[in-house]
């Protein structure tokens, strides 16, 4: 199923759509403010396993991100955060960027796998953000990846469904996606460290 939703000022019945087949343990492919991204609610196992058998890797390989809202649900998946860590994150966030953080307890029991590590996202989009609002908590999420080594992310929503659609429960339309992912940020000593150079430029917030 594809739905057009545009991301100006979110349809708020489509979200409620969306946030329905999420519940019930669906996969949908949804837009970031960088790339498409493969989405499902984080309390869903057999979901989470499905994400991993599309993307062919192991539960305990797969470095998801947790999409949220805001920052207001973070502490809940990561140890405590410093308060110059904080500034940096309230000033950089909602945007292109992925912070991994030293998970919470709650981490492994949502992923069931021994993860020591949480990766955070706050997309500037307000398609993203609105579905995880109204669903209540974070989404589990993984950027598609286009099988072409050239094209490395697929930017049109048409072509995303037709190449997903009996792989995934329902693919959103939210225009045309980037394909530069996001900076991936490692939070976990302390410092700042840019892992994968990517949209976001975090020089500018620090």
């Amino acid at each position: 199923m594809l739905i057009k939703i545009y991301p100006e000022n979110p349809n708020p019945k489509a979200i409620e759509q969306v946030v329905d087949v999420l519940r019930k343990g669906g996969v949908i492919i949804y837009p970031t403010d960088t790339v498409y991204g493969l989405g499902c609610d984080i309390t869903n196992h057999r979901a989470i396993e499905k994400i991993c058998r599309i993307r062919n890797i192991k539960p305990e390989k797969a470095n998801f991100s947790f999409v949220c809202y805001d920052l207001s649900n973070i502490a809940d998946y990561t140890k405590p955060i410093d308060n110059t860590c904080f500034r940096v994150l309230k000033k950089a966030l909602p945007g292109p960027f992925t912070f991994i953080f030293n998970a919470s307890h709650n981490v492994p029991k949502l992923l069931s796998s021994n993860k020591k590590t949480v990766g955070i996202r706050v997309p500037d989009n307000d398609i993203a953000r609105e579905i995880v609002k109204v669903l209540g908590n974070p989404i589990v999420s993984a950027s598609i990846h286009d099988d072409d080594d050239i094209i490395e992310y697929s930017t049109d929503p048409e072509l995303i469904h037709e190449k997903y659609e009996d792989l995934v429960d329902l693919v959103i339309d939210g225009g045309y996606g980037g394909n530069i992912a996001s900076t991936v940020v490692d939070c976990t000593s302390g410092e700042f460290e840019v892992l994968r150079e990517g949209k976001g430029d975090l020089e500018m917030y620090l």
